[in-house]
């Protein structure tokens, strides 16, 4: 059975009226942990579409970036994407599950998750207060601070050029060591041979990849205005 299959039979026992509770229990280990985060993504991306009271296109095609879907099974998560779209449970229920999944707040999964949203949000181009609202209340139930949140805002929102110093997470009067050491950690934790060993789902490295581009552009913007000081 492939994993959409098996994600399928637990949206729609979801649907069904089995406890949250129940479904995400069986789905606490691996390999099924991949399935658990898939429907934490879909339901969780479904919900903020909601918070701007629109579903577009441009979110389901933002959807089928973050996701690889094999034509075979196309179906299947056009289910589940339907059924989550239907689902009018309460989005903290389903960020609340998913943190008990992955329970340490500096777990990869929870950032990558986060990250998926916001590019969910932007899909459509704009940014609107209500997702705000709803991605900071995620952001909190996950366990991320502040300044993850703000690093995150900052990488995806185009409101304005992103502050480089705030995608790395770091203070403007830091050292130039500092910074390098924060970046070279931040380079190292999100490289995706190194989550593919830590058994990560193949989703949230798609969406580490295009973190660890924002994170070397935020550390060459750094290098340059340090440079200019000096």
């Amino acid at each position: 059975m492939s994993i959409w299959s098996r994600i399928a039979d637990a949206v729609s026992a979801l649907a069904a009226g089995e406890g949250l509770t129940a479904v995400f229990d069986r789905l606490r280990t691996p390999p099924e942990r991949s399935v658990a985060f898939t429907i934490a993504v879909i339901a969780l991306g479904a919900k903020m579409a909601k918070a701007d009271g629109l579903v577009t296109r441009d979110e389901v095609t933002a959807f089928r970036e973050v996701f690889s879907i094999p034509p075979q099974d196309e179906q299947n998560a056009a289910r589940v994407f339907n059924l989550a779209r239907q689902d009018v449970a309460g989005f903290e229920d389903y960020a609340i599950r998913i943190r008990r999944m992955f329970s340490d707040p500096d777990s990869p999964p929870l950032c990558y998750l986060m990250e998926g949203l916001f590019h969910i949000a932007m899909a459509d181009g704009e940014y609107h207060p209500n997702e705000d609202h709803f991605l900071n209340r995620v952001a909190e139930l996950f366990g991320l601070d502040e300044r993850q949140f703000r690093s995150m805002r900052a990488r995806f929102v185009p409101d304005a050029a992103p502050d480089p110093y705030v995608v790395l997470g770091v203070d403007p009067d830091a050292d130039l060591d500092q910074i390098r050491a924060v970046w070279r950690a931040a380079v190292r934790e999100t490289h995706p041979d190194r989550l593919v060993a830590q058994g990560v789902p193949e989703e949230a490295v798609k969406i580490a990849e295009k973190r660890l581009i924002a994170l070397n552009r935020a550390w060459e913007e750094i290098q340059m205005t340090e440079g200019a000081r000096g």
